[in-house]
């Protein structure tokens, strides 16, 4: 299984249980303003936002608070203008790293993510020193017991998926970022259940990490997602389901 993969995990984990659900929520509606500013207000028309709300209601975030955010983006109601900005850095054992954030202050986002670099034995990198090792795929895991592979294949390869593969005890679908929102439109209309999913950055080649390598690679990767500028942090690592298993019952 990939870090990607193993990170994600992880991730969703931690935001199922964490009891800050109101930075989750945040998170969520600042993707929400920017699809639909972008994009305009209807989710059968806006691609991305259609992406975001069902995103957001996966993680059960109310309604009133979805409606809101998309009301702020297309400027039915005031709102913040928050800028899109991506960060290139490298952690510890040399592991690059991709930082999406949303903002509407960039100064001083880039010196709260220098620190937290800093501190976790990371660095930024210039402009283009480890994007080329990355590609923009959307990714969606379902739960491989509750269902039949050949079935799952049939709806997201129809959908226009590119690929599914078994990892772990998920099957993981790879998608272009463009039919993220229908591959998982239509795992929802055939009543598969969507475990996890985000459009997010995969890495070309990968570093395999021992365990300790890896415990200071995902407590970086955690400090970061838990900055409320950081919407998605990704990263070219490797770790065997071993170490894994290790590090998930670690707090």
């Amino acid at each position: 299984m990939s870090g990607h993969s193993k990170w994600a995990s992880i991730k969703h984990k931690k935001g199922a249980a964490d009891a800050k659900r109101g930075k989750i929520f945040n998170r969520h509606a600042r993707l929400i303003e920017v699809a639909a500013r972008q994009g305009g207000a209807d989710v059968n028309t806006n691609v991305r936002l259609r992406a975001e709300v069902q995103a957001a209601k996966s993680v059960n975030m109310p309604n009133d608070k979805i409606d809101k955010a998309i009301a702020k983006g297309a400027g039915l109601i005031e709102g913040v203008n928050y800028e899109e900005a991506v960060y290139e850095a490298y952690g510890p054992e040399g592991v690059a790293l991709m930082i999406d954030t949303l903002t509407d202050n960039k100064n001083r986002t880039v010196g709260e993510i220098r620190h937290i670099l800093t501190k976790h034995n990371g660095h930024l990198g210039e402009g283009g020193s480890v994007a080329w090792n990355f590609t923009q795929k959307g990714i969606i895991t379902i739960p491989a017991s509750q269902y039949d592979e050949d079935s799952v294949l049939e709806v997201v390869l129809e959908a226009g998926a590119e690929d599914l593969k078994t990892e772990g005890e998920n099957f993981e679908v790879t998608t272009d970022p463009k039919d993220f929102a229908t591959v998982r439109d239509a795992l929802n209309e055939a009543s598969i259940t969507v475990a996890h999913g985000e459009v997010t950055r995969i890495p070309g080649t990968t570093v395999q990490l021992e365990e300790d390598a890896a415990r200071k690679v995902l407590k970086l990767m955690d400090a970061l997602d838990d900055h409320d500028d950081v919407q998605n942090v990704s990263a070219n690592f490797d770790i065997s389901d071993e170490i894994m298993e290790v590090l998930k019952d670690e707090d």
